[in-house]
């Protein structure tokens, strides 16, 4: 699967512990990423500022599903089911 145009969700739901480029403190979950343009697409794509655990997502309908919506609901309960204890 392809990433689906004008979708974001990836950059928005889904926290990143570790400090990156533009995010000294990381990013809590559903806040959506410094690096995300206004058309939803990743500015670092392909940079080697761009962090690894965004390096390795792939886009699938598992994650995705079928709308923009519908990805950020999916990965906002994964993030949660993520949580420790």
């Amino acid at each position: 699967m392809e990433c689906r145009p004008r979708c974001g969700a990836c950059c928005i739901a889904p926290a990143i512990t570790q400090p990156f480029h533009g995010m000294p403190a990381g990013k809590p979950a559903g806040v959506r990423c410094v690096h995300l343009q206004a058309d939803l697409r990743c500015a670092l794509f392909g940079r080697p500022e761009r962090p690894a655990c965004c390096e390795r997502f792939l886009a699938e309908p598992a994650f995705c599903g079928e709308t923009r919506e519908e990805a950020l609901l999916i990965l906002a309960e994964l993030e949660a089911e993520s949580l420790p204890a």
